[in-house]
């Protein structure tokens, strides 16, 4: 089968992925194989190929907003069978027996293993997944549609959550792209009012063409203080802005899986006021099922822009530049 391998990390600008002919996985027991169609790009692929995480497995297949059909399935499958159109997402599995999954927190787990990272992901015609740890996917979406909800979606739901903003309060949004671009959606079906921070006028537009109430750059004024924030973007000196215009009381979450280094903050202009600045950690089976069943019934419309298989190292460029407007998704397959 063909897939963008990367054998060995390093700056996008030098396309690290190669394109490799790889055996056709096998499914093991309680596995499923599916035949990728399309798979989502995310700063985490990004941060992955540029060697900014800790690389657990070389060389790799990256990608984990996997969208396919099953064609093949291991002894004791249950949930699924060939023909099936199935979704796989970043958390590709857990250990289920320590107290983080004991007690519903699996996105902790140490052992976790995570698509793309620690297990060829979706930058290939194929893989193979726990069928605990795949999802059937709303009907009425594209699989071009249907790939970016399966992080940028998923994890902009469990910010969202994190952020414990509530109905009628004012939400702000640092960086507008995949992920923001779906929580948005959510937040207004929510009945909040949503500021968007964003140095990009394509992405400002994006933003009030979907129901923002304002849209403007990191250092503007808002016309009025957020109740709840969500930082997308992977840069720490946000942090400080997103602080500035936070409402007594109000959290911020930090949704990226890695992010520069935060500037010292001035403990009274910025923190007093219990004010709260907390991270999200991947995410667990329970939001990716909560979310998919949302993003139905919304429905939730991704704008997404499609890119072959084989240019995955333009994608990822245009992705790290600021040049995608909604969320870049790669077509494998017709």
């Amino acid at each position: 089968m063909k897939a963008m391998v990367l054998f060995s990390p390093g700056p996008v600008e030098g396309e690290p992925l190669q394109e490799a002919e790889l055996p056709l996985p096998t499914p093991g027991p309680r596995e499923i194989r599916l035949r990728v169609r399309t798979c989502g790009i995310c700063h985490t692929d990004l941060h992955t190929v540029e060697g900014d995480l800790p690389l657990p497995k070389l060389p790799v297949v990256p990608g984990h907003q996997v969208v396919g059909v099953v064609d093949a399935v291991g002894e004791e499958v249950t949930r699924f069978a060939p023909g099936q159109r199935v979704g796989v997402p970043w958390l590709y599995s857990a250990c289920g027996v320590c107290e983080f999954c004991r007690s519903g927190r699996e996105n902790l787990c140490r052992q976790a293993r995570f698509t793309g990272l620690h297990v060829d992901g979706g930058y290939a015609e194929a893989m193979v997944v726990p069928e605990a740890f795949a999802y059937p996917l709303p009907e009425g979406l594209s699989d071009a549609e249907a790939a970016p909800l399966l992080c940028a979606g998923i994890i902009g739901y469990r910010a969202l959550r994190l952020s414990e903003v509530r109905p009628g309060e004012r939400l702000g949004m640092w960086g507008f792209g995949a992920s923001a671009h779906l929580t948005l959606q959510v937040a207004r079906h929510l009945g909040c009012e949503v500021f968007v921070f964003t140095r990009s006028e394509e992405h400002r537009h994006l933003a009030r063409e979907l129901g923002a109430v304002w849209a403007g750059t990191a250092q503007d004024d808002p016309p009025a203080p957020v109740h709840a924030g969500i930082i997308f973007a992977p840069a720490g000196w946000l942090v400080r802005e997103a602080l500035r215009v936070l409402e007594r009381g109000g959290t911020l979450a930090l949704a990226g899986v890695t992010m520069t280094p935060i500037p010292e903050l001035d403990y009274d202009r910025y923190l007093y006021w219990e004010r709260t600045v907390r991270s999200v950690a991947n995410f667990t089976r329970q939001d990716a099922e909560e979310f998919l069943r949302l993003a139905a019934e919304i429905p939730v419309r991704p704008t997404v822009q499609t890119f072959p298989l084989d240019a995955a190292n333009g994608a990822l460029r245009a992705l790290k530049e600021g040049k995608i407007t909604g969320a870049g998704v790669l077509i494998v397959a017709q």
